[in-house]
């Protein structure tokens, strides 16, 4: 564990030195990131400048919403571009046999060897909605709350990771450059707004088949709405665990299955 997490901080500092020599791409991309976000925000507020509560819950509720879910989803496009990139980079070119030959293990190799870090800016406006929003709501955020929200935010990316990780492993036994990650990735704008909205079939999908609602909806629900979802706080990191330990499961029996591509 200690040599893991001494290569972890080496490969963060290595690709962050440079990333960052290119100061200019660099922050064309983090305005970029903040632009989108900025965006999404004034989608819910012109959704609310018409409809005052939605499913009993009002604006700053889904805007407290909106900011929590910034946290796990920064945190996991960070560590994602390689499972997004994984089909065409290594295995139709075949770098994938580069990751096997080193002393390593693979996914940690994959999940590791670049980071995305602009997406840490999405983090900075989620913590920024979160204090706004408490403030509105007369909800104080202490230091339990902060704590909770941080578990919340490890369990949320760890549910990101390990459902498109699974989504990666198709690329083991069907080689394509696309994959089936890009359509599966467009789900995660439903966790950001309060699953009570959708129907029963698509509440239930993303609560137990895609599991995105315990990645954003249900942490904050259980600390906005108590009374209603507070059995839900212990399913959250049994749910992350569950469905992490299944990827990992899923991730080497594709690797068992990877055949090099010879050249």
């Amino acid at each position: 564990m200690r040599r893991h997490i001494s290569l972890l901080v080496e490969y963060f500092i290595q690709y962050s030195k440079v990333r960052l020599a290119y100061r200019g791409d660099f922050l064309i991309s983090v305005v970029t990131t903040v632009v989108a976000t900025v965006f999404g925000v004034a989608t819910v507020w012109l959704i609310f400048h018409r409809v005052p509560r939605l499913v009993g819950w009002d604006f700053y509720e889904i805007l407290f919403l909106y900011g929590f879910s910034l946290l796990p989803m920064s945190l996991f496009n960070m560590l994602s571009i390689n499972l997004y990139y994984f089909g065409e980079t290594y295995i139709v070119e075949g770098k994938f046999d580069r990751v096997l030959v080193r002393p390593l293990n693979s996914l940690f190799q994959i999940l590791f060897e670049q980071f995305r870090l602009e997406s840490l800016s999405d983090m900075v406006l989620g913590v920024v909605l979160l204090v706004g929003c408490a403030r509105h709501l007369g909800f104080a955020l202490g230091p339990w709350e902060w704590l909770y929200l941080a578990a919340a935010t490890v369990c949320g990316c760890v549910i990101y990771l390990a459902i498109f990780l699974m989504l990666t492993c198709v690329s083991f036994w069907m080689e394509d450059r696309v994959g089936v990650i890009p359509p599966v990735y467009n789900m995660l704008t439903f966790g950001r707004y309060p699953l009570d909205i959708y129907n029963p079939f698509v509440k239930f999908l993303l609560s137990w088949i895609v599991p995105f609602g315990f990645a954003t909806f249900y942490p904050t629900a259980s600390l906005l709405k108590e009374d209603l979802y507070r059995h839900y706080i212990y399913l959250v990191p049994l749910v992350a665990a569950s469905f992490f330990l299944l990827a990992l499961w899923i991730w080497s029996r594709g690797v068992r299955n990877y055949s090099s591509t010879g050249s």
